[in-house]
């Protein structure tokens, strides 16, 4: 029984990505994951009692897994820079992702404050990566700084996301000139 309402879960989870991967969060309703999973209206509530609650799950499950995948590119890099260049690649690489795009959609969308502290813990997270090599670089204030690199990363998703009439190639390359040299290109 207890593999059967694993699975479930899983189908739940699976559809929402896909609901917020094609139309934000406003596509993300009860009845639509229903439809989406042949379950009843009341057999989602068994599961998620919130829209929030749905959200929260994604990020403990989703977010993990491609923090340590930028985490694996990053190791796999041997200087500061190509460290701080990795964060960034491998989060745009990302991006194309189902997981990443209901994560981004999530973000963008209006949640209740436990959601959203989850959220900002996992972007914290993320941060916090890129804080050693950043120091390596010689910042003063590698915290602040790695912040500050994460909103041009997210900055590039979003333009990436939004199928902007860039390529996503030429957005990685001025995302990554601007991580290394600033606006002096």
């Amino acid at each position: 029984m207890a593999e059967h309402r694993t699975m479930q879960r899983d189908a739940l989870l699976e559809a929402a990505r896909s609901l917020l991967s094609e139309g934000g969060t406003e596509a993300l309703t009860f009845p639509a994951l229903a439809a989406r999973t042949g379950l009843a209206r009341s057999s989602v509530y068994e599961y998620f009692r919130s829209r929030a609650a749905v959200v929260e799950e994604l990020c403990a499950v989703d977010f993990p897994v491609w923090a340590a995948e930028v985490e694996d590119a990053m190791e796999r890099a041997d200087t500061p820079q190509a460290k701080v260049e990795a964060y960034v690649r491998r989060q745009l690489a990302l991006a194309g992702d189902r997981r990443h795009r209901a994560v981004v959609a999530i973000s963008a969308g209006e949640l209740d404050p436990g959601a959203r502290e989850k959220i900002r813990a996992a972007h914290g997270g993320l941060i916090t990566m890129v804080v050693d090599a950043l120091a390596a670089l010689g910042h003063d204030e590698p915290r602040l700084t790695a912040t500050l690199l994460q909103g041009v990363v997210d900055a590039a998703v979003r333009r990436i996301e939004l199928g902007a009439a860039e390529d996503p190639d030429r957005i990685t390359r001025a995302a990554v000139s601007m991580a290394l040299h600033g606006v002096a290109g």
